[in-house]
């Protein structure tokens, strides 16, 4: 038997390509994994929507796979927030269906950011499914068929390899769909330089090899059970954003490594364009944990070095980049305060 995966979808507002989503995932070769969404407090027809798609009445399209009418329906178990942090659940129904034919749906209360969303999910499947990995995965993402195998793979062939990531296409940049959007990633410290390899390049076959990295990307990350039993959750004090890179150093802490697998694919929704508007929240949590993670991760001369490179280099970098893209100056307000509340304490602004 092939180790069991619980794979994680955070979904807020975002039924449709949630949908998509899914639809991939259920086309996969992997024969023992788990589905839940989590449903971060939507404020839209995302809780129906979704069951609607299980229960066959909303065909997907998409670019990459034909919709599969034979599937359906898809077996909903709907449970709220509170049931599933006291671990509420009918098992032994859930485990007389087919994987791709069975669906968890938690709802929360609100909006808990992809940190405290996920933390949710995961300690459901820890605490109810007993899985040997969990898998999160973004909403707005569609994966290979073997995208999984590879992974899983991977993953055992060393005992020492406790989180790892896939090849990471744009699913669509301008028009092409093998275009890099992330093969893995290294933290250049102390100044926390994210260095992302072969990004919005043609894959023309430099990426093909698996590699140690620092992080890979939350988007898909395997997580092997030991890791999250030993070094915990996600920081729910980021919210968003580098959460996944305080997750593996802290793994790196306990000798675990983290690894780029270029035979797994997966393709993601995420902007390719320059002139993107980014919104001010995104802008304020970027700069801010970046700092958290320094405070929390390094030694306290690294966040003094950091803090000046900021002040000498970086801020002037951002501050042209984000009002070029946002075309105002209210960038520079987010840039500002996200720096000063990530220096000062850790306040969210929602």
């Amino acid at each position: 038997m092939l180790p069991r995966v619980s794979i994680i979808i955070l979904n807020w507002n975002g039924w449709k390509d949630t949908i998509e989503c899914l639809e991939s995932l259920y086309r996969i070769k992997y024969p023992n994994y788990d589905v839940i969404v989590v449903d971060n407090g939507s404020k839209d027809d995302s809780i129906q929507q979704i069951k609607e798609y299980a229960e066959g009445k909303i065909e997907v399209n998409s670019k990459f796979f034909e919709y599969n009418p034979n599937n359906k329906p898809i077996k909903v178990f709907e449970i709220n927030e509170d049931e599933a942090r006291r671990g509420e659940f009918n098992r032994p129904l859930y485990e007389k269906f087919d994987a791709n034919r069975r669906l968890i749906l938690i709802k929360n209360k609100g909006n808990y950011g992809f940190a405290g969303g996920n933390n949710i999910g995961m300690k459901f499947a820890l605490s109810v499914l007993d899985p040997d990995y969990i898998l999160l995965l973004n909403n707005d993402t569609v994966v290979d068929k073997y995208f999984l195998n590879e992974l899983v793979k991977v993953a055992e062939s060393d005992g020492k390899i406790g989180i790892v990531g896939p090849k990471i296409y744009y699913y669509d940049y301008k028009g092409q769909s093998d275009i890099i959007s992330f093969t893995g990633q290294d933290i250049i410290l102390p100044f926390a330089i994210q260095k992302k390899y072969g990004r919005r390049r043609v894959d023309k076959g430099k990426w093909d090899v698996n590699k140690e990295v620092d992080n890979v990307e939350g988007s898909c990350m395997l997580l092997k059970k030991e890791i999250l039993e030993q070094v915990g959750l996600l920081n729910g004090r980021f919210f968003a954003y580098w959460e996944e890179v305080d997750l593996c150093f802290r793994a790196r802490k306990k000798s675990y490594r983290a690894m780029y697998v270029a035979g797994s694919k997966i393709w993601h929704k995420e902007s390719a364009s320059f002139g993107y508007k980014i919104s001010l929240l995104k802008i304020y949590l970027l700069v801010k944990n970046k700092v958290l993670f320094l405070k929390i991760n390094m030694p306290p001369a690294y966040l003094i070095i950091y803090i000046i490179y900021f002040v000498l280099i970086e801020f002037w970098v951002l501050a042209f980049f984000y009002i070029i893209a946002n075309r105002n100056i209210k960038s520079l307000i987010s840039l500002i305060k996200g720096f000063f509340d990530g220096i000062m304490g850790d306040i969210i602004k929602r």
